[in-house]
């Protein structure tokens, strides 16, 4: 009981008030809403001491062009920028979509550009500048493994933001 009259200035007989709902409250929804960075910033120091690949780091962005003229225009503004380490420009592929409620059908040629995942926006945002596509398709998805080597190449040649 001294113990805890050393923390509460009040007399023993009114007792120490305990937090309220709004501050338990608070402190809950902190705890939720920095999760997710504090388990961020745990996993880039565990990789940064053991050198270990945090999945997701890198990224596969898919983007569709008209030709193959057009694609390696893209392909080479993508990389005049930085936006990525590769770009592959894969031969003709036939489409199906749905445009403007009509089925149509066209040949396409499809760039694989390999990133970090931090440059998707602002590949994206390149994409929709130069595209001629009214909606250009540009998709990408989380590397969550791959040959260690090639990943740490990936890295080391896209500048960080």
């Amino acid at each position: 009981m001294e113990a805890l009259s050393q923390r509460c200035p009040l007399p023993a007989a009114q007792g120490c008030p305990r937090p309220g709902r709004g501050t338990v409250l608070l402190v809950m929804t902190l705890s939720l809403l920095m999760y997710p960075v504090l388990r961020s910033l745990a996993l880039q120091m565990h990789a940064a001491v053991t050198g270990s690949y945090i999945s997701g780091t890198h990224s596969i962005a898919f983007i569709n062009c008209l030709n193959e003229q057009i694609a390696k225009d893209i392909a080479r503004g993508i990389m005049d920028k930085r936006l990525a380490a590769y770009v592959n420009i894969l031969p003709k592929s036939s489409a199906l979509y749905f445009w403007k409620g009509e089925l149509e059908e066209s040949t396409e040629i499809l760039l694989l550009v390999k990133t970090r995942t931090s440059k998707i926006d602002e590949l994206s945002n390149y994409i929709r500048s130069i595209h001629p596509f009214e909606i250009p398709e540009v998709i990408s998805l989380p590397i969550d493994q791959g040959n260690p080597l090639y990943l740490k190449w990936i890295e080391e040649n896209v500048p960080r933001d």
